[in-house]
């Protein structure tokens, strides 16, 4: 019998546009596409806002986030991009089971093959993110606990920053994948990128 082997087979988002290895002169910016990262869109049905924010704090102890904020607590973190509109990001497989959780409160969808997520970390993060991005990523306006929902090279992505700082990660559509990752490469290189396997 003849060894059938699948005919598709899943890929990172990243995979062969954001290869591991050096990009210009010395160690200013680390990149890294994060892997097995469960991305849910999570939008409030219409009254029930208020019944939702109650359910998240009851099951994930954290206060669901009013604006363009992020809210972590036990693995999940809830990152506000829209009136009545979040993206839930876990790591361990909540998917389906944050959908029953919410069910009648709001509309839970899997997004995690939509999106390319990539860590931004060195002591020049700031600054290359900073040639391609148009908000002031000076900490004193933008640290961790905020979100933006904004543009880089014409390619809308979603950014927050984390702790240690300067950590930064972007999301930005599947579909934009190669250019997401060109213009990454091009603002980095010039304080010296490094690319790592992914993360996850």
């Amino acid at each position: 019998m003849p060894d059938l082997q699948p005919l598709l087979a899943p890929r990172l988002p990243l995979e062969g546009f954001l290869a591991a290895g050096r990009h210009g002169e010395g160690n200013g910016v680390t990149l890294r596409e994060r892997a097995g990262l469960v991305i849910m869109g999570v939008q409030a049905r219409r009254g029930r806002a208020a019944e939702l924010a109650g359910l998240v704090r009851d099951r994930f102890g954290l206060d669901l986030p009013q604006g363009p904020k992020r809210a972590a607590s036990g693995g999940i973190a809830f990152l506000g991009v829209g009136p009545g509109k979040w993206l839930a990001l876990h790591e361990e497989g909540l998917g389906l089971r944050l959908a029953e959780m919410l069910a009648g409160l709001a509309s839970a969808v899997d997004q995690s093959d939509a999106y390319a997520v990539v860590r931004v970390t060195g002591p020049h993060a700031r600054e290359a993110l900073q040639r391609v991005l148009p908000i002031d990523l000076h900490p004193r306006a933008f640290g961790p606990g905020d979100v933006a929902v904004t543009s880089m090279a014409h390619i809308g992505v979603t950014l927050w920053p984390l702790e240690p700082a300067p950590t930064f990660e972007l999301a930005a559509p599947r579909s934009y994948a190669g250019d997401f990752a060109r213009t990454l490469l091009a603002s980095t290189a010039a304080f010296g990128a490094v690319v790592l396997p992914p993360l996850g």
